[in-house]
């Protein structure tokens, strides 16, 4: 399972950015407007009980943690790595062939199969690695199969709204990869 592997991936990269932040540097500013890096990390811990609701057929999280939300922070408890680790140990496991085959209704988007959120969940973990990094000054170069991954779902659906995606941002004209795709996603490097 290619797809699985990638997110498996884009999970451990986030891992490791999120065992790197400093305890005192929870609370600042970070690379999405009006969140900290707390509430990039609350958001990500939301997305992985969201997708185990989808996959296991439960009803879904509160939406606290849901794109535009003012403060998914509540989502890290006190120790938002080992939240992290408890919240993906919770949803990887119920991510299975059958249920990745299932169709699930997602606000705004409708029926899908869960395979296909699955791209989207890998687009969200890499942007938002990048997200955390650089707001603490990391030079955080990402999996360069993922970033094409990440571009490619991208392209196709992204939406530009507050909470969601900013607007596109020109690249400079010797950007790598990786800066071009998070210019398209609003990422200013």
């Amino acid at each position: 399972m290619e797809l699985m592997e990638q997110y498996r991936r884009a999970q451990d990269g986030l891992d490791a950015v999120l065992a790197a932040v400093p305890d005192d540097r929870w609370d600042v500013p970070s690379m999405c407007a009006e969140w900290t890096v707390r509430d990039v990390a609350g958001h990500l811990v939301w997305g992985q009980w969201q997708l185990r609701a989808w996959a296991a057929g439960e009803p879904d999280p509160d939406r606290s943690g849901a794109p535009g939300s003012p403060r998914p922070g509540t989502w890290t408890g006190d120790d938002p790595v080992e939240t992290w680790r408890k919240a993906r140990a919770a949803s990887v496991p119920a991510l299975t062939g059958e249920a990745l085959a299932r169709t699930t209704t997602i606000t705004g988007i409708g029926e899908v199969p869960l395979a296909a959120v699955v791209p989207l969940m890998i687009t969200d973990t890499v942007v938002h690695s990048w997200d955390i990094g650089h707001a603490l000054g990391m030079d955080l170069r990402l999996d360069a199969d993922l970033v094409a991954l990440a571009a490619d779902w991208a392209r196709q659906h992204v939406v530009r709204r507050p909470g969601f995606f900013g607007p596109e941002v020109t690249p400079p004209p010797d950007a790598d990869e990786q800066t071009r795709m998070l210019a398209f996603v609003g990422r200013r490097v």
